[in-house]
């Protein structure tokens, strides 16, 4: 016996990659449900080789189904989640909604499973930022091995973490630059996004930083250890899928490079390509529709001391976002539900 799943917000980029990832992962599913708004009621998505049509989420009853897969954005979780939690749904919700809620739990399977017993909270579990997934699954064997005092890092955010209108937006500004006559202004980003990069994502807050920024501050704290002191530089940069992130890492204690390089590659989850010389290393087109982190660029920071340098990239609409969520699906069913 399997489960019933819902996806909410399934027209969407990460809902539809969430439905890929639960056929190609085999999730033990006997009935789902794909779920968005009115208007697009009645759209066909694709389920592995089947074609389901989209359900109304505000005609939707909740009872009798497992699990709900939910990327709908902060505002339409607010009202969904409570009501698919009432009846007995566990919500996996990949909004920032709920993932400083000190009742439920913020989970990334490769680093905190053993929070998974928390979502009898609330019956909702919470999935990270996607910038922050993909980096705390990278820390996480190295912080068991040296303990982390401080992570500086700067990431390469693709346009696809803005959605749909993200990524149009950067492919119709770079036709428009030459076309005459066809420019596109700026309207989801800040400033022009065709060959440029912009340090700004989400909005800025008193301390400066943007909120981008203090996500991934308070939910590697949340996830990873409360004790690790992190700064974040977030910029938006003119590629289709896949984030990319510069991390400096300072221990308490020494860890040598090479021995670094040996615990990521034992670690699930994580690729190592890092060879020095030209092209030994990986970039975002090259991570797009691959489950792992990649971890590449792995070196001694010789200006502080215990110092690594590393640099990061995964498909944001798999790890960041879709992938880790059906992950703690397949966490929640091995180690509580039990079905399947």
């Amino acid at each position: 016996m399997g489960y019933k799943v819902v996806v909410a917000g399934a027209t969407g980029n990460v809902g539809r990659e969430m439905l890929n990832i639960l056929s190609e992962r085999m999730f033990p599913v006997d009935e789902i449900a794909a779920l968005a708004s009115r208007r697009s009621q009645g759209t066909e998505v694709s389920f592995g080789d089947k074609t389901i049509k989209v359900k109304d989420i505000e005609q939707f009853d909740w009872t009798g189904w497992d699990i709900a897969l939910f990327a709908i954005g902060s505002d339409a979780t607010k009202i969904h989640a409570p009501k698919a939690a009432a009846a007995g749904c566990v919500v996996i919700d990949n909004s920032s909604l709920y993932r400083y809620d000190p009742d439920i739990p913020l989970i990334v399977p490769e680093v905190n499973p053993d929070a998974i017993q928390d979502y009898r909270n609330k019956m909702i579990i919470a999935n990270p930022n996607c910038s922050t997934a993909q980096m705390v699954v990278a820390l996480k064997p190295l912080h068991d091995r040296a303990r982390i005092k401080r992570v500086v890092v700067s990431t390469y955010q693709s346009v696809s973490g803005a959605g749909k209108e993200g990524m149009d937006e950067l492919w119709d500004q770079t036709k428009g630059m030459y076309v005459p006559g066809q420019e596109v202004a700026a309207k989801k980003f800040q400033k022009q996004i065709a060959f440029n990069v912009i340090p700004q994502i989400d909005v800025f807050l008193d301390s400066g930083d943007t909120k981008e920024e203090w996500k991934m501050v308070a939910e590697t704290k949340k996830i990873l250890d409360p004790a690790v002191k992190v700064t974040a530089t977030c910029v938006r940069v003119p590629v289709f899928v896949g984030h990319s992130e510069s991390i400096n890492i300072e221990f308490e204690d020494f860890l040598d490079e090479d021995e670094a390089r040996d615990i990521l590659r034992e670690a699930p989850g994580i690729l190592v390509v890092d060879k020095r010389e030209p092209g030994g290393y990986t970039t975002p087109v090259e991570c797009v529709g691959d489950f792992a982190t990649f971890v590449s660029r792995i070196r001694q920071d010789v200006t502080v001391e215990n110092g690594l340098n590393l640099w990061c990239v995964s498909d944001n609409l798999r790890k960041g976002a879709a992938l880790n969520a059906v992950q703690i699906a397949e966490l929640l069913g091995n180690r509580v539900l039990k079905k399947g």
